[in-house]
């Protein structure tokens, strides 16, 4: 018979699946469904645009830390519910919206609920075997990568035969069953901590034991989202450009885009297991080398087969530093604070996810494409004077 957390670690893999499938349904044609909703210039579009997709970063990054304290008062599972709930709700009233403001505050709302996928990884951290926690949460990651890979396939799709409107709906319905997953299937053993109780933001990291490893993790987190990111914007632009203008140039641009996440799914479980045997820090180590080399030779590109190749080995460095931070905040986080120090990790994968493209676009925009690996590159060297000063050079116990 299986334990509470291996039953708790299955639904939550099909729970982040399906959040994963329902964020990215909508993300592709954000800007095309905002372009039927009244006359805009192209200037007036792209600023839409930009606002509507950002917000919700901004205000995840924002109120995440919030939602983090509440979750240690009340439970992981209430704030899962929370998220499902929320997310349900001010998705499918997307489907209803007359005007670009409409959708934009709906958006912020969406980021304000947002964090389904961060409190699984809370409730299973403070739940499964420490010396488990590597292949636990790399399992667990590769879920919301699975969704995320599926949804724009299924989103476009949807689009062509029903319209925008309608996969909004269908994503809403996604989320509501996400939410009924969690109300029937999740259990969770949470003895609720009185207010008076609760450690204030400074008491928080005076229980923590190396906090500098704390906050190298964030940083971790945040450079390793703005890398990931910064070349999305401009992603199709510059496959058109390696294809001369010929050819199918949306379907490359997909398998380009696709590409990292399809190889983090396969990786990610493999290198979580070896994590948890030869230690979380090395397996991060190597995944930041291995960024820096990938990304200082993807800004050689020449040609879309070569940049593919590229990006499918950024998926080897994905999968081995995003589950390694996640299993480093495990191993280093107290249960009593286990949901806040995720809720930060949280906010600083927003605020990557927030700068990144901005970054990206303003580096192809006012040099060229390639620059844009050259300056992500750049951003793993920071990252790895970040490791070797603030992770590295402490002991930590894997």
């Amino acid at each position: 018979m299986k334990e509470s957390w291996q039953r708790n670690l299955i639904v939550l893999w099909f729970g982040t699946f399906m959040t994963g499938i329902g964020s990215s349904l909508i993300a592709p044609f954000i800007s095309l469904y905002i372009s039927t909703l009244g006359h805009y210039s192209k200037t007036e579009l792209n600023i839409w645009s930009g606002l509507v997709f950002s917000s919700t970063f901004i205000v995840l990054a924002i109120i995440s830390p919030l939602w983090g304290r509440l979750a240690d008062q009340k439970g992981r599972k209430l704030m899962l519910l929370r998220a499902s709930l929320g997310m349900a709700i001010s998705i499918s009233l997307m489907a209803f919206v007359t005007a670009a403001w409409q959708l934009l505050i709906l958006r912020m709302l969406l980021g304000a609920f947002s964090g389904f996928v961060s409190n699984s990884m809370a409730l299973m951290a403070s739940s499964a075997p420490k010396e488990k926690s590597g292949a636990v949460l790399s399992l667990l990651t590769t879920g919301s990568v699975a969704g995320t890979l599926i949804g724009p396939i299924i989103g476009g799709i949807l689009v062509n035969i029903t319209g925008y409107r309608r996969v909004f709906s269908v994503t809403g319905i996604i989320m509501f069953l996400v939410f009924f997953l969690a109300l029937f299937f999740v259990k969770e053993t949470f003895k609720p901590v009185e207010k008076k109780n609760m450690l204030s933001y400074k008491q928080v990291w005076e229980v923590v034991t190396h906090p500098a490893i704390i906050w190298g993790m964030f940083f971790a987190t945040l450079i390793t989202q703005m890398t990931n990111q910064s070349i999305n914007p401009v992603l199709s632009l510059y496959v058109q450009e390696l294809m001369h203008g010929q050819g199918n140039i949306t379907f490359m641009a997909g398998i380009v885009a696709a590409a990292p996440g399809i190889v983090t799914l396969v990786a990610a479980p493999f290198l979580g297991r070896l994590g948890d045997k030869v230690g979380q820090i090395k397996i991060l180590g190597f995944g930041l080398f291995f960024s820096l080399i990938v990304f200082s030779i993807t800004a050689m590109t020449t040609n879309v087969w070569f940049l593919i190749v590229m990006r499918l080995l950024v998926g080897v460095s994905d999968a081995a530093i995003l589950p390694s931070v996640q299993a480093i905040l495990a191993k280093e986080s107290p249960q009593a604070i286990t949901g806040r120090i995720f809720s930060y990790n949280q906010s600083a994968q927003s605020i990557g996810a927030f700068a990144g493209p901005l970054l990206g676009s303003a580096i192809a925009g006012f040099i060229d494409y390639r620059y844009v690996f050259v300056g992500s590159a750049i951003l793993v060297v920071f990252n790895l004077i970040n490791y070797f000063t603030h992770t590295k050079s402490l002991a930590v116990k894997n």
